[in-house]
């Protein structure tokens, strides 16, 4: 139901909602971090997700068994772009505003880069190359003067560490998951079969380090949680896939550039966020690369719908 009222809304309105929602979702963790540790948090919201994606494609008739083999290549998947990259992400939000998280996520897209080219020989425009330098010099001014803090452990500076962390592991489970779309494994059933083992882990560290797992009683908490589940895991990537399947992973990957920029004026508007001239000069720097990176080539043919 959700992907076919998807494929029957107009472009800009997919581009819209993926947005939305993914530039919302960085500062929805934020009340996950409220009565609840960061582990709990992640192990609960992918738990759900990871259920919802299996039953949706039950019951679209997909297939949502996998072999054991599949399981253990969603298993390495899951556990790097479930769990631990989305930890990092919980514990960087104690210590930063939401927004400064997701623009150090402009980074992403070198890093995929070249970790591609150095496994499987993926070319490297030069394009890209420049984008992608862009978006990180971008990142390193929004975190200039955190960098200084580093030395005397300041908080400010754990939140730029784990950030960084978050994009090299995330890294990991995105060429995890490329590697299983190659060898044909559906998409759904891999997102909800990956989501669940990402569960299994955070819920094993949980158990492991003695945490409660006492869910919170507060009203924000669980409806963030559900926002977090089934609007950012679900219905988003239901819009971004049928935009990309519409007009090609170029265009479609635009929402990567406007998703950092909502979540900056999101973070500015609800947690205090105050960029001063150089954090400004970062974020316009990581939107031009993102720009230059992902835009398609000229001349490069839009498939057909």
């Amino acid at each position: 139901m959700i992907a076919s009222t998807a494929r029957r809304l107009p472009s800009w309105q997919l581009f819209v909602v993926a947005v939305l929602i993914w530039g919302t979702t960085w500062h929805a963790i934020v009340h996950q971090l409220q009565g609840a540790t960061p582990e709990l948090g992640v192990t609960v919201r992918f738990a759900l997700a990871g259920a919802v994606c299996l039953a949706w494609a039950a019951w679209r008739g997909e297939r949502w068994r996998v072999t054991p083999r599949e399981h253990g290549l969603l298993a390495f998947q899951g556990v790097f772009m479930y769990s631990v990259s989305y930890l990092c992400v919980y514990h960087a939000e104690k210590h930063v505003p939401s927004g400064l998280v997701a623009v150090g996520y402009s980074a992403s897209p070198l890093v995929n880069g070249l970790a591609s080219h150095w496994l499987w020989g993926t070319p490297l425009p030069r394009r890209f190359l420049a984008g992608g330098v862009l978006g990180v010099l971008g990142v390193g001014l929004i975190f200039w003067h955190e960098f200084g803090a580093i030395a005397a452990g300041g908080s400010a500076a754990l939140g730029a560490s784990f950030t960084a962390a978050a994009v090299l592991l995330a890294s990991v489970g995105s060429l995890a998951s490329s590697r299983n779309q190659h060898l044909g494994l559906p998409f759904w059933p891999a997102l909800g079969w990956g989501m669940l083992y990402g569960a299994a882990l955070s819920g094993l560290i949980v158990l492991a380090t003695g945490q409660s797992v006492e869910l919170p009683t507060a009203p924000a908490w669980w409806l963030s949680l559900v926002y977090l589940a089934v609007a950012g895991s679900v219905i988003a990537f239901a819009c971004y896939l049928a935009l990309q399947h519409r007009l090609g992973p170029g265009p479609a990957s635009m929402i990567g550039v406007a998703t950092p920029v909502l979540a900056l004026v999101v973070s500015a508007y609800f947690e205090g966020y105050r960029p001063d001239v150089l954090a400004l000069a970062g974020v316009a720097l990581a939107v031009a690369g993102n720009v230059l990176s992902l835009m398609p080539r000229a001349g490069m043919r839009r498939p057909s719908a």
